[in-house]
């Protein structure tokens, strides 16, 4: 199973807390698979926002377009009274993630 952030990861704590001095809202991450396809492309889901499926043709696009994705989940379920998931974890905890090598 590959796993994958949903964004990049500051280089170090600094930029973290700058972003929230500056008011931004607090980031969390959802778990999401990237499945890669026979064709090209990964196809993503979401465990605990089952609504959320989305495609990119590039893993980069497959990441921008969960993060969309997400968000407007989370918006449409916060305007019907829905409650939200708890988030599997927060941009400062530690991400798994394959790195593909040539073999040889």
């Amino acid at each position: 199973m590959r796993q994958y952030p949903l964004g990049r990861m500051p280089h170090n704590g600094w930029s973290s807390m700058k972003r929230r001095q500056a008011g931004q809202r607090k980031l969390i991450a959802y778990l999401c698979h990237f499945r890669p396809e026979p064709e090209g492309g990964f196809t993503v889901t979401c465990p605990k926002l089952p609504p959320v499926v989305t495609y990119g043709e590039t893993l980069e696009e497959a990441q921008a377009n969960a993060r969309e994705a997400i968000e407007l989940c989370l918006e449409v379920m916060r305007e019907d009274g829905q409650p939200i998931p708890p988030p599997d974890g927060n941009l400062a905890s530690p991400i798994d993630q394959l790195v593909a090598v040539a073999a040889g």
